[in-house]
């Protein structure tokens, strides 16, 4: 399946006490790059999140952003240290004593004093705010690959009408080719008996010269190389494989060299425009190809 870099997924999950929301983006990077963004208090959970994104994900950088609620009424709990409380009351008897004061302390005065009475957050369990998250996150990546496999599509769908394009262009180089040499020869001909006039015209030089041109112009080997590369492509897309974005850009590069060497050998005016087109028609496909997983 073809899958697009560029991507989006979204789930919310509540179960009434808990609520988390997983947002993802993604776009085309060389290597999969995950930033995630969430609560101090599931950051023991970064090294699970990671492995679970890298079972759907294999490149892209993708940015999840997490957020989690509480809305249990016991998230949090009071907490009194009597022990503490105690101490205290024992130095200000003390005082009392030492000093001739009126020890005038009250319930509501001491509860104040630091560490007294304190707000304690209640231990979570671990495996069932993961089992919480990991729907969310589940849910989110889940129509962020949708999303890629949809955009994958349409890049494919391009693509192929690209290659199609590009093996009506070689099929008029290979049917122009010959022609040229023909050309070439009917006017090597004129020529020679505009400058020998009468005297009678010596065939084998002219078809000594006509092979020397021909060879020098010949793009059989790269026209076929081309065609063979273009034909991959298409196979490649059109296959159950995954993964393939290194692989088009390789054979990309490929169709390119081969591209570039026949702009070099045309020796006419068709030949070099149509190269120039199989050259753009080539980086439009490696531009699309940028974007593919």
């Amino acid at each position: 399946m073809i899958k697009s870099m560029t991507g989006f997924g979204r789930c919310e999950v509540s179960d009434g006490e808990r609520k988390f929301t997983v947002e993802m983006k993604g776009v085309n990077h060389r290597y999969l790059d995950a930033n995630i963004r969430m609560p101090k208090k599931l950051n023991f959970f970064e090294s699970a999140i990671r492995n679970l994104l890298k079972k759907s994900v294999q490149r892209g950088k993708v940015d999840i952003f997490i957020t989690y609620e509480d809305l249990s009424e016991s998230q949090v709990s009071l907490k009194y240290n009597e022990k503490l409380a105690e101490e205290y009351l024992t130095y200000f008897k003390k005082m009392e004593e030492s000093f001739s004061l009126e020890n005038d302390i009250r319930v509501s005065t001491l509860s104040r004093y630091p560490e007294v009475l304190t707000m304690e957050e209640q231990l979570m369990d671990e495996e069932e705010l993961w089992n919480g998250l990991k729907k969310a996150l589940d849910g989110a990546i889940k129509q962020f690959v949708e999303t890629r496999a949809l955009e994958g599509e349409n890049l494919k769908t391009d693509i192929i009408n690209k290659l199609d394009g590009m093996l009506k262009l070689v099929d008029v180089i290979e049917e122009r080719s010959p022609q040229i040499v023909a050309e070439y020869r009917e006017k090597l001909e004129t020529k020679v008996r505009e400058l020998l006039e009468d005297t009678q015209i010596e065939e084998g030089r002219i078809a000594a010269e006509v092979v020397i041109f021909a060879d020098k112009i010949c793009t059989d080997e790269e026209v076929v190389r081309l065609r063979s590369h273009i034909l991959h492509m298409k196979e490649t897309l059109q296959s159950e494989e995954s993964g393939i974005g290194r692989k088009l850009d390789f054979i990309a590069q490929e169709m390119n060299r081969e591209a570039n060497t026949i702009l070099s050998k045309a020796n006419d005016l068709e030949i070099s425009n149509i190269g120039i087109d199989l050259k753009t028609e080539i980086e439009k496909v490696r531009e699309q190809i940028q974007n593919i997983e």
